[in-house]
């Protein structure tokens, strides 16, 4: 697989999901400083082709993500975003100014398995796993974890931020009131077989969630 830069690309309606891709986005959330580009990481993480073809799980090292960063892997075409959230991060979440910003803070549209219906969409909560597909057209959302009084819109909290058509989402991935994107950013089947491992694709013992059942991707 080629290696992409460290630089997220900028997405494009034309080119949403299909790019065979996998980068390190090395922005700090909250002022947290980044590790040097892991390069080692990306060879290790990068899936071969049959097993993206036939959808297998995909297992992504964690214990060299540092807080503040963001690894993006291919899981059946779909670009997923696995971030490591900073406390300060997480505490911002559950703030009721916060939460007033979003459409549906409690996750009561099925976009998550029920392992992840909770304030941090996750199963840990430091680490974040989502399918980064816009629920409006399906661009790829740009990851601007920290806060800031301009950019990418005024008064952004950091989250995810659509270029296409403005459509914004918080570091749990829900959406915000009053954007195109009628739906929170989906959460894929996943879990922790170690303290070192995410594994894409498949549940944790005892829950069944197909993503096929999500209201949208």
């Amino acid at each position: 697989m080629t290696m992409a830069s460290t630089q997220p690309p900028t997405p494009t309606a034309a080119e949403p999901t299909r790019r065979d891709f996998l980068y390190l986005a090395t922005t700090a959330v909250g002022g947290v400083g980044v590790a040097a580009t892991l390069w080692p990481l990306i060879d290790q993480m990068s899936p071969d082709a049959a097993t993206e073809a036939a959808g297998q799980p995909l297992d992504i090292d964690i214990s060299q993500i540092q807080p503040g960063q963001q690894i993006v892997a291919l899981w059946q075409s779909h670009p997923v975003f696995v971030v490591n959230r900073p406390q300060a991060a997480l505490d911002a979440l559950k703030t009721p100014e916060h939460l007033a910003l979003l459409s549906d803070p409690d996750s009561t549209a099925q976009q998550q398995p029920d392992y992840a219906t909770n304030w941090h969409r996750s199963i840990k909560p430091e680490f974040l796993v989502l399918v980064g597909v816009c629920t409006h057209l399906g661009c790829i959302p740009k990851f601007f974890p920290q806060p800031s009084p301009t950019e990418p819109a005024p008064n952004w909290p950091g989250g995810y931020f659509c270029p296409c058509h403005g459509s914004k989402y918080d570091l749990a991935g829900r959406v915000f009131h009053g954007v195109p994107a009628p739906y929170n950013l989906p959460v894929p089947p996943n879990h922790f077989p170690n303290d070192k491992t995410v594994r894409i694709g498949e549940n944790p013992p005892g829950s069944n969630f197909n993503f096929g059942s999500i209201v949208q991707v």
